[in-house]
């Protein structure tokens, strides 16, 4: 793998981007600052200069890698393909959660990923209200600025919180009115912004989520953080491991250790 900045200088370019793209435009978007994509998505000026000068400044700090952001996704699919080239790509997305952003909702969030050969080797993820930073490298663990993290084990399904799209908690909260007390998790919700989710997955205060169409600018530095602090994950359908190889829609399931995970899938496989 090409010369790589050390994780210190990539976050200091995180909380720069922030502060210079992002905090200013919270709370104070006007109507010139606000777009739909062809997807229908929303996307703000914030969106777009944050991603401009990371896809810069990531190139420049490391010769040799591409950027796949998730702005120039939507501009050309294409740029997907870098994902299955021969050299380092940084997967960006320049502010998850840009609805609850827009909206002055304090959950948003700045994912960058390193994936070299179809695996996430490097991640970051800033909560860049609270200036909290997770990062995590494939074999060293993950760590914020106050030490290792390492995800609490042995939590039981019904003291459980977890993450699920809407559809899917209507259906768990349906079965949880038969089913045994405790049978089911306590509380699940979601909270729009996925890197906020994965912060608190790393951190113990979610325990679970299932995913179904994952974005690898979305998902691949917080699966590696969450893995690297001891957490389980696998898709169900065929109990693979996630790989950042492009969108992909199939279901991923997050627990905190593999135990919970074969409780929580039979559960979930039950709704």
């Amino acid at each position: 793998m090409t010369d790589l900045p050390p994780f210190e200088t990539v976050a200091d370019l995180i909380r720069e981007v922030c502060a210079a793209e992002i905090m200013p435009l919270f709370n104070r978007l006007e109507s010139h600052h606000l777009s739909d994509k062809q997807s229908g998505e929303l996307v703000t000026a914030a969106d777009l200069a944050s991603e401009a000068r990371f896809t810069e400044a990531l190139s420049r700090m490391a010769p040799g890698t591409v950027v796949v952001g998730e702005e120039a996704v939507s501009a050309d699919l294409a740029v997907l393909d870098r994902l299955a080239g021969d050299v380092p790509a940084w997967i960006v997305d320049p502010l998850d959660g840009t609805r609850n952003f827009a909206h002055g909702l304090h959950c948003f969030a700045v994912i960058i990923a390193l994936a070299d050969k179809g695996e996430t080797v490097r991640g970051w993820i800033y909560d860049p209200l609270n200036d909290v930073m997770l990062m995590a490298a494939r074999g060293e663990g993950a760590w914020t600025g106050e030490g290792q993290v390492r995800i609490p084990q042995d939590t039981s399904v019904g003291n459980m919180t977890g993450s699920m799209n809407k559809r899917r908690r209507e259906r768990l909260h349906r079965h949880g009115e038969t089913a045994e007390p405790g049978a089911v998790p306590a509380r699940v919700t979601r909270y729009g912004c996925t890197g906020r989710e994965y912060m608190d997955l790393a951190l113990g205060r979610l325990h679970f989520a299932e995913y179904a169409m994952l974005k690898p600018w979305d998902h691949a530095a917080g699966i590696l953080i969450h893995g690297e602090a001891g957490g389980c994950s696998r898709f169900v359908e065929d109990g693979s491991a996630y790989r950042p190889m492009g969108i992909q829609h199939e279901r991923l399931l997050l627990a905190p250790d593999n135990a919970g995970w074969n409780e929580l899938d039979r559960l979930l496989k039950a709704i």
